[in-house]
């Protein structure tokens, strides 16, 4: 009967001491890891949506890059992190790509992680080549494509734009060669450069190198043209029908066990930061539809979606490593 009371004591204890925790949070930085290198979207879009989180929570927020390993090296960092509320995980949908593709992760994806809320749903990526490239359209890239060798940078083995390559190659039966960087940045500076001939990008990142001339823009993954380049097809319009790779949600994840009070605190505070007029249509303007998803909802949606990727990566024929 003590143990008991002792135990029931102990119980009460702790969850006051969370509450009272989760009334004064957060009381100090936050600090939100990018598993990805700067310069990305999910970098950028980061960027812009937590300077207003900041605002709502009193606190600064720290984005923190860690790039490497298509994102696990940042995630595992997240996963081991004390469960306090002061360190969240960004990420793309590659976060649950990676459960299908990586046989031995250093962490479990869902039992280590607290799913917070989804930020937004991307409609597709860019095909954009370098200037040298002389195919003008989709249909002439499929000629080029079996003439010679070509190769596609993308931010990493599995991520959205490595599945939107695999998924062009398979359905136009070409051989092309899947460079994969440290994230969104440095395989976007590959086609910049004439070291890759074609990359997939996000909007956001990729519509200023399309209008500056830097890269050409051949045709959109998504199921209907992206508003910020109307005379750009889609892929499916421009001679590959039936064709389409959405680019997938970035959302946000706390160590598991990180009290609710304080997920809850910090998703209410970048529903709020979703809904300003500014970061909304930054994320348009990108491609993307913010969606502000409440936590238990959203832990639905990603246990169906750790099922439906590992479909698409078998379709795709992407390799587990």
């Amino acid at each position: 009967m003590i143990r008991v009371i002792c135990a029931a004591v102990a119980s009460l204890a702790f969850f006051a001491s969370m509450s009272m925790a989760a009334e004064s949070y957060p009381s100090r930085p936050v600090r939100v890891i990018v598993p990805f290198p700067p310069g990305g979207n999910v970098d950028t879009f980061a960027r812009v949506l937590y300077r207003h989180v900041e605002q709502e929570l009193g606190q600064p927020v720290i984005i923190d890059n860690r790039g490497g390993a298509n994102s696990i090296l940042g995630s595992d960092l997240v996963a081991k992190a004390t469960p306090d509320g002061y360190t969240y995980l960004n990420t793309s949908f590659g976060f649950a790509v990676n459960h299908a593709i990586v046989r031995k992760l250093p962490f479990d994806v869902e039992k280590d992680f607290l799913p917070v809320t989804n930020l937004a749903l991307g409609s597709g990526y860019l095909l954009v080549v370098h200037p040298s490239v002389p195919a003008k359209s989709v249909s002439e890239l499929m000629a080029l494509a079996k003439q010679k060798t070509l190769r596609y940078s993308t931010a990493g083995i599995g991520n959205g734009q490595h599945l939107a390559g695999a998924l062009f190659a398979g359905r136009t039966g070409v051989e092309m060669i899947h460079v994969p960087y440290k994230g969104g940045g440095p395989a976007l500076n590959a086609v910049l450069s004439g070291e890759v001939e074609i990359h997939y990008p996000a909007a956001s990142v990729g519509v200023p190198q399309v209008k500056s001339g830097r890269v050409r823009a051949l045709g959109f993954t998504g199921p209907k043209r992206l508003s910020a380049l109307p005379d750009v097809s889609t892929i499916g319009e421009a001679g590959l029908p039936g064709y389409v790779a959405d680019a997938g949600w970035h959302a946000v994840f706390a160590p598991a066990k990180t009290p609710m009070p304080i997920v809850n605190r910090m998703y209410a505070a970048i529903r709020k930061a979703l809904d300003v007029p500014q970061v909304h249509e930054h994320f348009v303007s990108g491609g993307y539809e913010p969606q502000g998803t409440p936590p238990a909802e959203w832990a639905k949606l990603f246990k169906d979606d750790l099922k439906r990727y590992a479909e698409i990566c078998r379709i795709a024929k992407i390799e587990v490593q």
